[in-house]
């Protein structure tokens, strides 16, 4: 599949009815007024003049509550996006929204202008979670909203945060399997990250939440991937993409973030997979070669190679060997007594997360 080249389009906050608990979102695009068709237009011309590609070309409104600004504004911006759309020169349009800002008039202003994703920010499906972090809305309407969408033709996509008030892995892992019920185009992942000037950071502050750390969250949201790799649902993006405000020294109080987040996930998913591969087939000698694709190697060695010394202490081997071959995203092929191809998804087992404690409410 061609690498789809993305123009981000961020509108910070606007269309939102209430603050959430964990939200600041100037903070987190670093981006702090309002935007104009004109922007948006200035936006989409910009970024096409970087690709060389123009054939896989994504423009998505990120940030916001889109479908809850008002009607004429919506209309604005999507036009300026549907008329690159109609010269061939953007192929899709997606947008992010609240999932109690979706109804049949919305929908059918956004068929009209082309818009083809629509991704909610459910963050959970837990009564006590959404309440606590003051969303606003109950889970019932993320259902309805989801049926709609997709009754409608749009590609849903569902978000959810991990590490919000009242959370806990049990509660994360619920909302995952109600997620793979509703059947999504694709999920994004994000660790609740505590930002400055948030009602979580007073939270903090008080003593009445406690963030997810970075180390404890690794083995909890593998977790959460083991759920939808499983069910083949695509996982776009695990963890915020660091910008100069989301980084170190920026606007992070607390919480699990790390540059290469996502490495961070998978590297451990992989290590625990073939750990439990070697030790339940016997297929083990003190050399062992593995073969994977090239995103893989390096999720198995680990950053530093971490991993590759973890594994061989953990089997008792001398030596390991990481080799490049074009396999599938899940396969990995074993070279020791016997050579064997595995679907790494049939090895992964759960990480005893559950004794964590945090998230003592608001």
């Amino acid at each position: 599949m061609a690498k789809r080249n993305i123009i981000p389009i961020f509108i910070p906050h606007y269309g939102c009815p209430n603050d959430c608990v964990f939200c600041n979102q100037r903070k987190i695009t670093g981006i702090s007024t309002d935007i104009s068709n004109s922007d948006v237009e200035d936006t989409i011309l910009e970024y096409l003049s970087y690709f060389k590609r123009k054939d896989n070309v994504e423009v998505a409104f990120y940030g916001g509550s889109f479908t809850a600004i008002p009607l004429e504004e919506q209309v604005g911006f999507l036009r300026v996006a549907h008329s690159y759309k109609e010269k061939g020169l953007v192929k899709y349009i997606r947008l992010s929204t609240r999932p109690d800002a979706i109804d049949e008039e919305i929908l059918d202003n956004l068929k009209k202008y082309g818009v083809d994703i629509i991704e909610l920010g459910v963050q959970s499906l837990d009564p006590e979670v959404l309440r606590l972090s003051n969303r606003g809305h109950d889970s019932s309407c993320v259902y309805e909203a989801a049926s709609l969408i997709k009754s409608y033709g749009f590609k849903l996509g569902l978000q959810q945060m991990v590490g919000l008030p009242g959370d806990d892995l049990e509660k994360s892992l619920y909302t995952a399997r109600k997620f793979v019920k509703l059947d999504p185009y694709c999920v994004r992942i994000y660790p609740t990250l505590v930002i400055k000037e948030t009602a979580l950071c007073k939270n903090l502050e008080r003593g009445s939440y406690q963030a997810l750390e970075l180390e404890d969250s690794i083995g909890y949201v593998a977790n959460l991937l083991n759920i939808y790799y499983r069910h083949n649902i695509n996982v776009i993006r695990v963890g915020l993409q660091p910008t100069d405000n989301i980084n170190y020294g920026g606007d992070i109080v607390a919480g699990a973030f790390h540059p290469a987040y996502r490495q961070l996930v998978e590297s451990y998913y992989f290590k625990k997979a073939l750990i439990n591969y070697f030790r339940s087939s016997n297929n083990i000698e003190d050399e062992v070669t593995i073969l994977a694709n090239g995103k893989n190697i390096s999720n198995i060695s680990g950053q530093g190679s971490k991993n590759k010394n973890e594994i061989i202490k953990e089997l008792g081997i001398k030596k390991l060997n990481l080799r490049q071959e074009d396999l599938t995203n899940f396969e990995v092929k074993i070279l020791s007594k016997k050579d064997e191809v595995i679907d790494v998804r049939d090895y992964y087992r759960w990480a005893d997360v559950f004794k964590i404690r945090y998230y003592a409410g608001i």
